[in-house]
């Protein structure tokens, strides 16, 4: 059982099956702060189907190098949907920017870090969000006492290796649960 003074900040929220809320179905969300105040968190297994990098470098204007990689980008949450936030390796650090999670993951969302992904620089491994998941005060840990998130920790691995299709029964391994055995009800002992 985590107490309600839980820090989920640097942990995956692992969605549960029946969670009423469909943009949320089988998500995993890489949390990047958690305090008293609320919750913020990156949705990393989802892409969004209609927009690729390359489109998103253009309405902004960046001039991608020949070199630069596809980034796939996602749906990161449905707060601030029109925003860009990359969560990185923590090989990467914007001036001032980048918010350092813990020793292995970064969050930056300025234009620079889009700047230096297009010129073939930036993080050795990232995930490009459009929008994130928020939480007020409270929110989040009640979800998670009503059975709508489990949470175990995150690994680069799983966040920027394992395809956006897997990350949910990945993360799931990590805690020894088979997707398929999970029920949607929560019990009471």
């Amino acid at each position: 059982m985590q107490s309600e003074s839980s820090d989920f900040t640097s942990k995956l929220l692992i969605a549960m099956p029946g969670m009423s809320d469909p943009r949320f179905e089988k998500s995993v969300i890489y949390m990047c702060a958690h305090s008293d105040e609320g919750a913020m968190g990156l949705i990393v297994n989802k892409p969004a189907e209609d927009l690729a990098f390359a489109d998103l470098l253009d309405q902004l204007s960046i001039k991608p190098a020949s070199i630069s990689r596809d980034v796939p980008v996602h749906f990161g949450g449905p707060v601030e949907h029109g925003r860009g936030f990359v969560l990185h390796t923590s090989d990467y650090r914007s001036n001032a920017s980048t918010l350092e999670v813990d020793d292995q993951f970064g969050m930056t969302a300025t234009l620079d870090i889009l700047e230096d992904i297009a010129r073939g620089e930036g993080p050795a491994a990232l995930v490009m969000a459009l929008g994130y998941a928020g939480w007020g005060p409270g929110q989040l840990e009640s979800e998670i006492v009503r059975n709508g998130w489990l949470t175990c920790d995150a690994t680069p691995e799983i966040v920027f290796s394992v395809p956006a299709e897997r990350k949910w029964e990945a993360a799931l391994k990590t805690l020894g649960v088979d997707a398929l055995t999970l029920s949607a009800a929560a019990g009471r002992a």
